[in-house]
């Protein structure tokens, strides 16, 4: 059986990376000509050009762009597992980037994050707080915490529990406004918009029988925190998760209504990028934040 010449795989993706031969390189710590000695001997093993060189350009040929991304790869599941092998007799080290929505990042991923770190001192973590979809991959995100329904996808999920949503107001609103008793009385209500979701509309179900409802009201808003105020001034009506307003309405500020409709199903996952080596100091958060956020969610 012939092996593949990784050595050369891995260089033709570090040129890829720095689109040069000199500056792949200075980055692996060898000279230029041992790069392009490299590329050439997988340009011959290929039988085909991986790279168009003028003396002012290099470009990818149409066979090095369709190669460049599984070259990619295969230099960094080789980074992943040496570096897996060496954590795993030491303590984990090194820098972690993670992604969260904002207001459940500051309010349960911060303090849990501060935890982590307090155990793992040689741990770094690089904490994305956004409402806005993160593209993990390109974004270079080890970690990524979601609350929605994921659609199929190339990235590696765990389901770590659901979220309620719930349909609230103050109860001065309701007093003024009435209280529906179908989701489709909303439809006279000052209903707040959270337009980071790619659906407007409001999906209820109870039973066998469906409903969908276009909110409209005074206050559209990319995070759901952000509509507390004016919801506490009953200045309208939000559909928002049970984290968020849960402690407001034990303290009798907001007053949820229809809780014999379901009104969304959604589930907090934890997301990883597609692949199964990663470092040790990933792998460990990873667990952390696993069963410190099954243990915080309901269960199904």
């Amino acid at each position: 059986m012939r092996l593949p010449d990784f050595e050369a795989w891995a260089m033709f993706a570090c040129v890829v990376e720095h689109r040069s031969f000199s500056a792949a390189a200075q980055s692996i710590g060898v000279s230029k000509a041992t790069v392009s000695k490299a590329v050439a001997r997988l340009e011959t093993s290929l039988g085909t050009t991986l790279f168009h060189r003028t003396s002012r350009r290099l470009t990818l040929s149409d066979a090095g762009q369709s190669l460049a991304e599984r070259a990619g790869r295969i230099l960094a599941e080789a980074q992943a597992a040496e570096e897996q092998a060496r954590d795993a007799a030491a303590a984990p080290t090194g820098l972690v980037r993670v992604a969260a929505p904002m207001s459940f990042g500051q309010t349960h991923v911060a303090p849990a994050i501060a935890e982590f770190l307090k155990a793992h001192p040689g741990v770094e973590i690089d904490l994305t707080l956004s409402d806005a979809k993160v593209d993990i991959v390109a974004d270079g995100i080890d970690i990524a915490l979601r609350i929605a329904e994921l659609p199929d996808s190339s990235l590696r999920a765990r389901r770590l529990g659901p979220v309620a949503v719930r349909i609230v107001a103050a109860p001065g609103y309701w007093q003024e406004h009435g209280r529906p008793t179908h989701p489709a009385d909303l439809g006279r209500h000052a209903c707040f918009r959270y337009t980071n979701l790619p659906n407007p509309l409001w999906h209820f179900r109870r039973g066998e029988e469906e409903v969908t409802v276009r909110p409209g009201g005074p206050l559209a808003v990319n995070n759901g925190e952000a509509m507390l105020p004016a919801l506490r001034l009953g200045l309208g009506v939000a559909r928002l998760p049970d984290f968020l307003v849960d402690a407001d309405i034990a303290a009798g500020l907001l007053e949820p209504v229809l809780p014999d409709w379901s009104s969304g199903a959604v589930a907090l996952h934890l997301l990883t990028p597609p692949g199964t080596l990663r470092p040790a100091r990933v792998a460990v958060l990873i667990e952390f934040l696993s069963a410190r956020f099954r243990s915080a969610c309901p269960r199904d």
